[in-house]
């Protein structure tokens, strides 16, 4: 299950070193609902290895502000505490998945 992203949290897991994905979305985004179900097999098929979740920018916004996230759904890939890749807007699985290996 994908985890949910909190500010008060957040940053705590992406300095874990651990390569952490997190998309931001929210509720009435239509892409947003169309790249949901996605997220959700992503955590599920790389739970253990890559901390995968969603931070809804309607209830969050310290690290929306931060990355300057201004169109979503917006995916942000991180290795190592750094930020090193993106997705802006919906795409399919295998665009993801590519994305996700080369965090591994």
């Amino acid at each position: 299950m994908a985890t949910t992203f909190k500010d008060d949290s957040v940053k705590e897991i992406i300095a874990s070193g651990k390569p952490v994905v997190i998309d931001f979305w929210a509720e009435w985004c239509g892409p947003c609902r169309m790249v949901s179900p996605i997220i959700e097999e992503l955590a599920s098929e790389y739970d253990g290895k890559v901390e995968i979740g969603k931070y809804n920018v309607d209830e969050e916004n310290d690290l929306s502000a931060e990355y300057g996230i201004r169109n979503i759904p917006t995916i942000l890939f991180f290795k190592d505490g750094k930020l090193v890749d993106k997705q802006v807007g919906a795409t399919q699985k295998g665009a993801l998945k590519a994305k996700i290996d080369a965090l591994l």
